[in-house]
């Protein structure tokens, strides 16, 4: 009994182990097929959301500057813009919005109903998370690190509730 016991923990923890690895692996397939409802289950999108919309939020009164916050006008245009951020992560924030990101798409093309160029059969299917630098920053939050076209980091946070990992945050290098 004690040795069922130590294997089914051994695998529990093993499986708890893989998990963000298996994460990335649905996410990216899911990406390449185009199955936004198997992205869907990937990504923990409330969170997400949250955490994009805190992060050009601040990007925006950063760029505008002391001059700017400080002025009545300028400060209604910040409250304007902010509000603007925030409508624009909640329409970009959806399986759809996030596979287009993660791809490289541009997502008003496929908004109004523009195919995407075709690709032949011999050039390379996108591999999205695929040289990405990946690690643990603790038992429940990992990280998978890739560059965008000027070397800046891009950083994907995947976050365990309970044995399920969910990607919960990007963090753009603004």
């Amino acid at each position: 009994m004690i040795w069922l016991s130590a294997a089914v923990l051994a695998m529990l923890l093993a499986y708890a182990a893989a998990g963000p690895y298996l994460a990335i692996n649905a996410i990216r397939d899911a990406i390449k097929t185009e199955d936004t409802r198997a992205l869907a289950a990937q990504v923990d999108f409330p969170a997400l959301r949250t955490s994009l919309k805190a992060q050009l939020t601040d990007h925006v009164v950063r760029e505008a500057g002391p001059g700017v916050q400080s002025s009545l006008l300028g400060a209604f245009g910040l409250r304007m813009a902010t509000g603007l951020v925030g409508g624009a992560v909640d329409a970009m924030v959806t399986p759809l919005g996030l596979g287009a990101l993660m791809e490289g798409r541009k997502v008003w093309n496929r908004g109004i109903g523009i195919k995407p160029p075709s690709r032949d059969d011999t050039e390379a299917q996108p591999e999205p998370l695929r040289d990405a630098v990946q690690r643990y920053e603790s038992p429940s939050r990992f990280t998978a690190t890739v560059q965008d076209d000027s070397g800046r980091p891009i950083v994907f946070v995947l976050t365990r509730k309970g044995l399920r990992w969910k990607l919960s945050d990007i963090r753009l290098p603004l």
